[in-house]
């Protein structure tokens, strides 16, 4: 059952990138172009992405419990140190160069823009690298 609402939730939210305009790269690469062609679209999904964040935790702290699971998983690691900008950085050059973050990166490659397979392929390589140091 977790796997199927697993499932149901990642197609869910790759096509509120879809309809959001999110799953192409030049979207957000305006976006990131303030003084050029800018086009504030991502700042709108971005925040109708904080709304339902934040009614979603609202409502899921007033119950006792998560409902496929014992408890609920939450960060622990509260610090700022070099892992976390050193990734932060990495992300948003990735994110400036590509227009893709791994959400719309992932729900773009039925669309087959161009570049979006190096992407997701660098993408992955990126995450087995990481998995292997640690």
């Amino acid at each position: 059952m977790g796997t199927l609402l697993a499932l149901v939730a990642g197609l869910l939210f790759g096509a509120g990138l879809a309809l959001g305009g999110m799953t192409d790269p030049k979207v957000v690469l305006d976006f990131l172009d303030v003084a050029g062609a800018w086009n504030p679209t991502l700042a709108f999904v971005m925040a109708g992405a904080l709304a339902v964040t934040t009614l979603g935790y609202h409502l899921a702290f007033r119950t006792e419990g998560p409902w496929l699971a014992v408890r609920f998983s939450l960060p622990t690691a509260h610090a700022i140190d070099g892992r976390l900008l050193g990734g932060a950085a990495l992300f948003g050059a990735g994110w400036g160069l590509a227009g893709y973050c791994p959400g719309p990166a992932l729900a773009s490659l039925p669309a087959a823009h161009a570049g979006t397979a190096v992407f997701v392929l660098a993408m992955l390589a990126g995450l087995a690298a990481a998995k292997v140091r640690h």
